[in-house]
């Protein structure tokens, strides 16, 4: 049998950090482990699996609200399990790949702007610089919500 893990041996294993596995716990993404007398947070291998599956999952960008109802079911030997995570990678492609979209405009236009910057004269406008403003630029970009 294998020796329990620590919380900190356990996020050397996985490359998790101890703080997020603490919240994983919390918000039920990964079940509470066993303690020790002296109250120590204790992992078994199967914690090791669970977690590195987390990892991978949110390297996807999968939302966690959809990784605590796959991990509920693996853990449960539901059926239907696999389909469900086929459907959410799918989802996630997509998502990628409209991003990419978006990301391929966007770098039309900036190299656009930026030939027009290297290449025309500096003018004068009397309702302000204009500088950024290129025939057949628009701003069909979606804006982005603001980070704190």
């Amino acid at each position: 049998m294998t020796p329990a893990l620590t919380i900190g041996q356990l996020a050397k294993q996985t490359g998790v950090a101890s703080r997020t596995i603490r919240y994983y716990e919390q918000i039920g993404v990964l079940p509470s482990p066993s303690r020790s007398a002296a109250r120590y947070r204790q992992y078994d291998q199967s914690g090791v699996q669970r977690l590195r599956f987390i990892r991978r999952a949110r390297s996807l960008r999968v939302p966690l609200r959809e990784i605590k109802t796959l991990v509920t079911a693996l853990e449960e030997g539901r059926p239907g399990t696999r389909p469900r995570l086929r459907a959410l990678v799918r989802q996630q492609l997509l998502a990628v790949q409209h991003q990419s979209g978006e990301l391929q405009l966007l770098q039309q236009q900036l190299e656009q702007v930026l030939r027009q910057l290297q290449t025309s004269p500096p003018r004068r406008h009397q309702d302000g610089c204009r500088c950024l403003e290129v025939e057949g630029v628009d701003e069909s970009l979606p804006r982005r919500k603001a980070t704190r």
